[in-house]
């Protein structure tokens, strides 16, 4: 099996230009594609997982990837997805951020001389000269055409700014200038950037009479159709620092039954025939698919040492209520303790919740237990009085959530 229909049967590939021409190149090894990613947190997350995953599955395969990093892109913002403006960056942000993305993409792609390319749309797009790159490239777009392009058609009831406008043209322009720079000669990308990416081979065969491909990964959503990446407190991260090994282990741990074996075959690099003899589980079996999703996807990210000490805790923390040292801790000064912390605040910044009015209604609804007793005052204090033998604060949201406060 080539590496095209590997894809194909892990369910990943949503739509091509030319299927023939695309399943030679990658099998042969003769793509060199690139992946966009634009810089507007300082950390990747869920959504882009998928991306990096496909990314070091082609070059597995002999391809070459080039990971361009929106530091031009960024100024501008993309409207695909969105029902309202991108809020605009600093120069200082941007540059942050793809600092940030450079660290976490080197976990997933090996870059290096004859390896994979690393590159900033802003070498070439912060320089243009407007006039010049109107007479250029303007030429060969259609308004009525972009207008009819899903990432802009769902931005027109609320006001589409002249600004995001251009992101399709400045999307296409990358194309071209990868393809004339490095010969890449694919693009790939989510199921919601095909129109811009159209533009992009549109563009290089009408400037360069060449030929040049696109194929989009599938979206991944659950079965309800909805995203997946997201919880109550905000997107899953894939920096330690903004979502630990833990609560994203725990992510996975907990996706929903119709939803692991997907998963499984998507986002893991287990055997096809292994993922093919998990179809067939069914009931409690079920519990451990979601086990073995949950440590290969945090091995991936975090490494194996920080897989184990998440399946470790998980296990510690469900078998028997007990603590564990890799389970989300927090460590406060003794005095701030000794003087109270209220569950509110406590809930808060512990990320257990996104808000105080959250964390009131959790505690109203009988969803908090702390040391295994459950919290029915939304005022109720807590000091190093209330801390077991050990000096640990157990707070448990739900039947899930876990997280541990200690003194310093």
């Amino acid at each position: 099996m080539g590496i095209y229909e590997e894809l194909v049967a892990r369910g990943l590939i949503a739509q091509v230009t030319n299927e023939e021409e695309i399943r030679k190149m990658v099998n042969e090894g003769k793509a060199t594609f690139y992946i966009g990613f634009d810089p507007t947190a300082d950390s990747l997350h869920v959504g882009h997982f998928m991306a990096l995953c496909l990314m070091k599955r082609l070059q597995m395969a002999g391809n070459r990837p080039i990971a361009l990093l929106g530091g031009g892109t960024g100024m501008v913002g993309d409207p695909s997805g969105r029902t309202d403006m991108r809020q605009m960056m600093t120069t200082e942000t941007i540059n942050h951020n793809i600092e940030c993305f450079k660290k976490q993409m080197s976990r997933f792609i090996e870059f290096g001389e004859g390896k994979a390319l690393m590159v900033n749309n802003a070498d070439w797009l912060t320089n243009l000269n407007y006039i010049e790159f109107l007479r250029e490239v303007g030429p060969h777009f259609s308004v009525n055409n972009m207008l009819r392009a899903e990432c802009y058609k769902q931005r027109m009831e609320k006001g589409l700014s002249f600004l995001e406008f251009n992101y399709m043209i400045m999307q296409s322009y990358d194309f071209l200038e990868l393809y004339q720079r490095y010969g890449c000669n694919m693009q790939f990308g989510g199921d919601d950037q095909w129109s811009n990416m159209l533009g992009g081979t549109e563009l290089i065969r009408r400037k360069l009479g060449k030929d040049a491909h696109a194929m989009t990964i599938t979206l991944l959503l659950n079965s309800e159709g909805k995203k997946m990446g997201k919880t109550q407190s905000g997107a899953v991260w894939l920096d330690p620092n903004k979502t630990s090994p833990y609560e994203f282990y725990q992510y996975w741990r907990n996706v929903a039954d119709a939803d692991v074996l997907k998963c499984i075959r998507m986002l893991t690099f287990l055997p096809l025939e292994e993922i093919d003899e998990m179809d067939k589980w069914e009931g409690s079996q079920l519990n451990k698919a979601k086990e073995i999703l949950a440590f290969e996807l945090t091995k991936l990210v975090h490494g194996e040492d920080e897989a184990k000490k998440a399946d470790e805790a998980a296990k510690a923390l469900f078998a028997g209520g007990g603590k564990s040292e890799n389970v989300p801790t927090t460590v406060y000064p003794q005095a701030e303790l000794d003087a109270g912390k209220d569950i509110l605040s406590l809930l808060v910044e512990t990320k257990l919740s996104a808000s105080r009015s959250e964390a009131r209604r959790l505690v109203q609804q009988g969803g908090v237990t702390v040391n295994d007793k459950k919290v029915t005052a939304i005022d109720r204090v807590f000091t190093t009085a209330d801390f077991d033998a050990d000096g640990v604060l157990l707070i448990k949201k739900g039947k899930k959530g876990y997280h541990q406060i200690k003194a310093e």
